[in-house]
């Protein structure tokens, strides 16, 4: 065997990292799938299906404050959509530049080769652009979901509104989940060793977060079973 090399590490640390964070998020979508009650997802869209059944029980001239709550979900899509935009760009541009002097320090313990470099640069790109589609995603399920909420008639299905916030509920779900990459692959510019232990940790802790161990409030008046489509 050859000497141990620092490159070694970027080969083996950073693929485990990231094999543990998606390896993570397909469990907790086998989860959601089959017992939606025991995530966070699964608990806040039988409370969002409730919600829009709620507002269709009120007179259209009292759904100011659902418009308003739709709103203020939109308003943060859109910053969000703003700033994962504007990093893009910065790290488009710096691409172009030939500077590289962080990623290329001698402080790193690790792979400081140009290959590797522009796997970083393409890697934080990509989960930027990924999160300004999804967020973008949102915006738009939401503005056609506050259409439909104020629309001045009363035959407007309750389940297309539903479709709409839980769709956008999802495409904001996964705009912030590829943040959570981004954040990973930031690290990776300090070295293999720093990203890997906060892929275990981002990994520890959003295990905590997404489980949910209160139970389904069945909301009295609603026509549907909840659990049923949650699980749907």
């Amino acid at each position: 065997m050859g000497p141990w090399k620092e490159d070694y590490l970027d080969v083996v640390l950073v693929p485990c990292g990231l094999i543990l964070m998606f390896g993570y998020h397909l469990f907790l979508l086998y989860r959601y799938l089959k017992c939606p009650q025991t995530t966070v997802i699964g608990y806040e869209n039988h409370n969002k299906r409730a919600w829009v059944e709620r507002t269709f029980q009120v007179e259209l001239k009292d759904r100011g404050p659902a418009v308003s709550v739709i709103t203020s979900n939109i308003t943060a899509a859109v910053a969000l959509s703003s700033i994962s935009l504007v990093l893009s760009s910065l790290i488009g541009a710096w691409i172009g530049s030939s500077t590289a002097n962080l990623f290329t320090s001698s402080y790193i313990y690790g792979s400081r080769s140009l290959s590797i470099v522009y796997i970083k640069y393409i890697s934080l790109l990509s989960c930027f652009l990924i999160g300004f589609a999804c967020f973008v995603q949102t915006i738009w399920h939401f503005v056609h979901a506050n259409f439909l909420i104020s629309m001045l008639n009363d035959d407007v299905p309750v389940i297309m509104v539903e479709r709409e916030v839980i769709k956008g509920s999802v495409f904001w779900l996964a705009g912030l989940r590829s943040l959570y990459f981004a954040t990973a692959l930031l690290v990776w510019i300090f070295g293999p060793i720093p990203m890997f232990f906060c892929s275990v940790f981002m990994v520890g802790v959003l295990v905590v977060l997404d489980r949910n161990r209160m139970p389904l409030h069945q909301y009295k008046g609603v026509g549907r079973n909840e659990i049923a489509k949650v699980e749907n």
